[in-house]
């Protein structure tokens, strides 16, 4: 059964977000916490954005359609813009992966999938593409009705 959210980007923010992936023909998810807290009927002002692509060129065109200021991590790939009393931050969906005896990741360009597949819990490994429709791998929204914490595959690896 597809879920379907509509109402969780709702605002400016979200308007802009759409145009901008239409205008560089490219997809865009909402994920993590904002997603959860929006499930629980909890204000997050904390907007997280996953590209299938450059988060970097992607929070480029966003900073300049919104006229905002655009902090570059190079050593992540990873970008955020602040405007108003706004920050929203961005990331190209990547994987990653870790030698045995090594907590720093070898990271890669990968899907949606990918980038929600190295997340902490099922709660955070959701996202909402930008009609609306919940992504939900891991049966996150499911575990909030339920109100269990469990992480995403073998917790044992996490």
């Amino acid at each position: 059964m597809r879920k379907f959210y509509p109402e969780a980007l709702k605002g400016i923010v979200f308007n802009i977000l759409s145009e901008v992936a239409l205008d560089t023909n490219v997809k865009a998810y909402v994920v993590g916490g904002f997603v959860r807290d929006f499930l629980l009927h909890i204000q997050n002002d904390d907007i997280d954005v996953v590209v299938e692509g450059s988060g970097v060129a992607f929070a480029t065109a966003f900073a300049n359609k919104v006229n905002g200021k655009l902090t570059v991590y190079e050593n992540y790939g990873t970008a955020m813009v602040r405007f108003g009393d706004q920050e929203v931050e961005f990331v190209g969906a990547r994987k990653e992966m870790y030698e045995r005896g090594s907590r720093k990741p070898i990271v890669e360009e990968g899907t949606l999938y990918d980038d929600i597949s190295r997340r902490d819990f099922t709660i955070n490994a959701m996202g909402i593409d930008a009609d609306g429709n919940l992504i939900d791998y891991y049966g996150g929204e499911q575990d909030l009705d339920n109100k269990i914490l469990r992480t995403v595959g073998d917790s044992n690896a996490r």
